[in-house]
């Protein structure tokens, strides 16, 4: 595992409220009911915690990272119709951010040995235009959530009054 993703992890548990591990058995059974495989850094976090709530826990939670039993087509997750018309198959929900909206993953396709993450905003999904990729990686999906104070890191939030 890469220094960074072990950082991240590490503040995780330190800072936030993580879910027990997943077991190697239960990301083998995660696999063959996706059809995909964790790339590496989604392994790494899956076994240090299925899933985890950033900054407070449920409810309020702005980012609960889903545990891999929930892990499920994100057209099914906003809009609960597994059908060509609410997205491509291949995008799942991975992480719950309130009201409808999730980040997604889509797993047909790697950069650099990681999935990208993309803003699933369910007023807009799936309108590629407005849903847009907001991370080549979890790695950096994480770091950048840490980093956050617990807002939607990728929009545009006015600069703090003085």
């Amino acid at each position: 595992m890469a220094t960074s993703m072990r950082r991240l992890l590490e503040e995780v548990s330190r800072d936030h409220f993580p879910y027990p591990p997943a077991t190697p058995e239960e990301i083998n059974e995660f696999e063959q009911r996706v059809g995909w495989r964790l790339d590496p850094n989604l392994r790494a976090f899956y076994l240090h915690c299925n899933g985890a709530e950033l900054f407070k826990q449920r409810p309020g939670c702005p980012y609960r990272i889903l545990p891999l039993s929930e892990i499920i087509r994100a057209r099914v997750a906003i809009y609960d119709e597994d059908d060509d018309q609410w997205g491509p198959a291949s995008v799942y929900a991975l992480c719950y951010l309130q009201d409808g909206d999730y980040v997604v993953v889509d797993m047909s396709r790697q950069e650099d040995g990681g999935y990208p993450l993309i803003d699933g905003w369910h007023e807009a999904w799936p309108d590629p235009k407005q849903c847009k990729q907001i991370a080549t990686s979890f790695s950096e999906f994480l770091e950048a959530a840490l980093r956050s104070r617990g807002r939607k890191f990728w929009l545009k939030h006015p600069a703090p009054s003085t």
